[in-house]
């Protein structure tokens, strides 16, 4: 796609090997081959795209089945041109985004071939604007890449919502369905394989389904931190819950300790505090999953107090430790080092982004084979 308001062709939103497997998966659906093309045939059937024809499909066995199949063609070509004018304008704020640092990185070259000209009394100051000027530049790159990716979870957790939900329904359906066959289909082995494999399938997509849904709602939280309603909370509450759900995770296989100090109500927003303490929980317990070395007596402590005017939330385990070579990126989105499908790497972005957002701060000491240290701080001040 080229942009917004230019009318899309086959050729823009398929190319040609893409058009081919089409045909061939189509024709593999169809009693007779079928053919999607820009030329118009004597029997064949319109496939639109935002109320714009953008081919024609000819062939099958019936206009019913061509309908059938421009109707699926249609369906698709809305998720293909949602992908490509996404991939575009990714690629358009990249480029200006590009484009906006090497024009600032040049006024700042510039800038400092003329400071350069100046007086030995005059060359501390310009060092330290120099600094200050990369810092501001660096922050300000920062928040804006956030923020960028922030709004493409919130589009994409929305975009996604909707035919999970509906998936996630004609699963259970279909397994109601399997249920049904199980009890009027004759008793043979060949049969009774065929069922249980049926049924692995549909527990492996709703397992599926259930990742997918988790992984939104971790978009979500992302791409709204600083949107909530905020009430009163018992930190050590929220604490002992997030702990109970980390041990049901993990078939109560951890060994948590808990040193709870009384604390004063925090003005703060529950869920998402709780969200931050289970994501910082879980990462402390695959850390011990994760130590090759261990011993089997992997610990975790989790202790609350307060110190001067804040709340301060421990959490250390004695598990693998943060390698010298990760550390720089344990706060980027979506990196992580576990496997793939294990982990979307928003843990530790989401917690130290929500105990900002309530005034406070995240910090991380670790070591690797010697274990790793959170430290949470939220203001007391004002609760």
């Amino acid at each position: 796609m080229r942009n917004f308001e230019d009318d899309p062709t086959l050729s823009d939103l398929l190319n040609g090997e893409q058009l081919q497997r089409l045909n061939r998966i189509l024709s593999g659906l169809c009693r007779q081959p079928i053919e999607l093309g820009e030329q118009k045939a004597d029997d064949s059937v319109a496939v639109d795209f935002n109320l714009q024809t953008v081919g024609w499909l000819s062939g099958g066995e019936s206009i019913g089945e061509r309908q059938a199949a421009a109707e699926l063609v249609s369906f698709l070509m809305l998720f293909v041109a949602k992908y490509r004018l996404a991939a575009n304008l990714h690629h358009d704020t990249t480029e200006a985004s590009y484009a906006e640092l090497q024009r600032q990185n040049d006024a700042l070259r510039a800038s400092e071939a003329r400071f350069r000209e100046l007086s030995e009394q005059l060359q501390e100051k310009v060092d330290e604007q120099v600094a200050v000027i990369r810092q501001t530049q660096q922050e300000l790159f920062e928040s804006a890449r956030l923020r960028s990716v922030g709004q493409l979870a919130a589009g994409v957790a929305h975009e996604i919502n909707n035919p999970i939900g509906f998936i996630s329904s004609n699963l259970r359906v279909a397994r109601d369905y399997l249920n049904d066959l199980q009890a009027i289909v004759p008793e043979t082995d060949d049969n009774a394989g065929l069922l249980q494999d049926f049924q692995d399938l549909l527990t492996e997509s709703v397992d599926g389904t259930s990742r997918i849904a988790s992984i939104v709602a971790d978009l979500k939280t992302f791409s709204s931190i600083d949107q909530a309603d905020y009430s009163r909370c018992n930190i050590n509450e929220l604490l002992q819950s997030a702990i109970h759900l980390v041990q049901t995770e993990y078939s109560h296989s951890l060994q948590i300790t808990e040193r709870l100090n009384e604390l004063p109500l925090l003005s703060g927003h529950p869920s998402r505090l709780s969200q931050s303490f289970f994501n910082v929980l879980d990462n402390a317990a695959q850390a011990l999953r994760d130590d090759e070395s261990g011993d089997g007596k992997g610990r975790v402590l989790v202790q609350s107090q307060v110190q001067g005017d804040f709340i301060q939330i421990i959490i250390q385990d004695n598990g693998c430790g943060i390698p010298e070579a990760n550390r720089a990126r344990i706060f980027d989105a979506f990196y992580t080092t576990r496997a793939v499908g294990s982990g979307t790497g928003l843990g530790l972005t989401v917690a130290r982004d929500t105990v900002r957002a309530h005034g406070g701060d995240l910090t991380i000491h670790s070591r690797a084979g010697a274990g790793t240290r959170v430290t949470l701080t939220l203001p007391v001040t004002g609760s």
